[in-house]
């Protein structure tokens, strides 16, 4: 692997309003340990120093200031503070990815295309601020299942809403779901758990 490079390509994921740059969305990540070619030392920075948005108002005053930056931009990168940024402006809200500026652009977008397609795709209508605040948990999925912990896992839109897509209504023909499935599985314990819901009343 060459220098500088990790599997830890993503800093933060941001949805922020662009009428006011408020926060929707906002996920940072931190590498849970040091490289291993990296010994610890006196003389080592201290870890506010290499995360430098390790507290809340300093990811917020960063936030505002990208929105800000990006709010007249019509490209969809951006080298700032220090950091390779991507975004999508969409209906009232701008989609943020963050990375080190040694970082794969290509990678950064295609994680920046993933989640906008997979929102698309999962409220099949304009990705907005209020269909986001309705649908908080399944952006959250999303956005899990496209990154944990700041490494890239899927970048497949299609994939990322079969997995977090929600379970299906009681009157689903049982014999349709696939049990083998990890969605399977997880839209059988949904049923049964209704079912037993139910009997208990």
């Amino acid at each position: 692997m060459a220098p500088g490079m990790s599997l830890y390509s993503v800093n933060a994921i941001l949805i922020l309003s662009s009428e006011d740059g408020s926060r929707i969305f906002s996920k940072w990540y931190s590498p849970p340990h040091q490289a291993a070619n990296q010994q610890p030392s006196s003389t080592a920075a201290p870890a506010s120093a290499q995360n430098p948005f390790a507290d809340k108002t300093a990811q917020v005053r960063f936030e505002k200031a990208l929105l800000q930056k990006t709010a007249k931009q019509t490209g969809d990168i951006l080298l700032f503070d220090n950091r390779i940024v991507l975004y999508k402006m969409e209906a009232d809200v701008a989609i943020y990815v963050v990375g080190g500026v040694e970082e794969n652009e290509i990678l950064l977008y295609n994680v920046l295309l993933a989640l906008r397609d997979a929102l698309h795709l999962l409220f099949k209508q304009s990705v907005d601020k209020r269909t986001i605040i309705e649908n908080y948990d399944l952006v959250s999925l999303a956005i899990d299942e496209i990154v944990d912990d700041g490494v890239v896992l899927e970048t497949d839109p299609t994939i990322i809403v079969q997995r977090c897509s929600k379970a299906p209504n009681q009157d689903t023909n049982l014999g349709r779901i696939d049990p083998f499935t990890e969605q399977g599985m997880n839209n059988l314990a949904q049923i049964g758990k209704s079912k037993i819901l139910e009997w208990m009343r």
